[in-house]
């Protein structure tokens, strides 16, 4: 077993997965994982919950007025807690061992199209990464430090799920490569500025700040930057480039470019 998060299926949908043996009862670690003020020792927000299948659960960030509600989905103590937060779906499955028990923990994403949803499983598993080594520390009764490198964490997970690959698709005219990068949350008007070289190496063909670039650059094709950016899941950037039919060897190299180059850029947004 593996302390590091899996990116999965779960029917259509990605999702999380990650495993943790705890010298504790399954008593104890249910404690942990359903009680307020246990939970607000190691979870991203202040819960309250009325505990039982269909009872209201209620999540409150720091700097927050309004929470976000919820609903218990499973409460069978003390085996497995599932609750939706958002259209997410955290399910806790706790299963007695000799040496206390196992803690399989499911984070299935529920909004929109997979492959768009997938994008941010980087940054959602170092997440959760860190709050699980804060939930052993509590159960241990040890102290937990926040980690300092986030930035590091996700760019690693990024790269294990994938995440940072390129795809071709297919078209009348010839392909389309095209990357998705997850930003985190970082403002549109803080990663606009860094097209900067890009608009400076190619002709413009449209821009609308700070959402769309399109230019057509020396190699040749159409180039497209889009950025979105929502309360909910932050910002992503697309990014395609066309190529012309019976211009097929061009390809190796520009997913190899590509990739490189939006690592740069997001390590650039993040100052490192």
């Amino acid at each position: 077993m593996t302390d590091r998060a899996r990116l999965e299926t779960v029917g259509e949908r990605p999702a999380l997965r990650v495993e943790r043996r705890l010298a504790h009862s399954p008593e104890r670690v249910w404690r942990a994982i359903t009680e307020p003020s246990e939970l607000a020792r190691w979870f991203p927000a202040a819960v309250t919950v009325d505990l039982r299948p269909g009872g209201a659960i209620e999540f409150t960030f720091e700097g927050e007025e309004t929470p976000t509600t919820g609903e218990v989905l499973e409460a069978d103590a003390p085996r497995v807690f599932a609750f939706s937060w958002n259209d997410d779906v955290l399910r806790w499955e706790i299963t007695p061992a000799d040496d206390g028990c196992r803690l399989l923990f499911t984070h299935t994403f529920g909004r929109g199209e997979p492959a768009i949803a997938r994008v941010a499983a980087g940054r959602t598993a170092a997440g959760w990464d860190s709050c699980l080594v804060a939930l052993t520390a509590l159960l241990d009764g040890e102290e937990h430090e926040p980690p300092q490198d986030w930035v590091g964490t996700i760019e690693a997970y990024t790269e294990e799920f994938g995440l940072a690959d390129g795809e071709v698709l297919e078209t009348r005219d010839g392909k389309v490569i095209r990357f998705r990068r997850d930003l985190i949350w970082k403002p549109l008007d803080k990663v606009w500025p860094l097209l900067s070289a890009e608009k400076a190496a190619g002709t413009i063909l449209r821009e609308e700040p700070p959402r769309l670039l399109e230019l057509s650059p020396p190699r040749g094709g159409v180039v497209r930057w889009e950025f979105t950016h929502s309360a909910l899941d932050g910002t992503i950037v697309e990014v395609t480039q066309t190529v012309p039919r019976g211009q097929d060897d061009v390809v190796p190299e520009a997913l190899r470019s590509w990739r490189e180059k939006l690592k740069d850029f997001f390590a650039a947004a993040y100052g490192s």
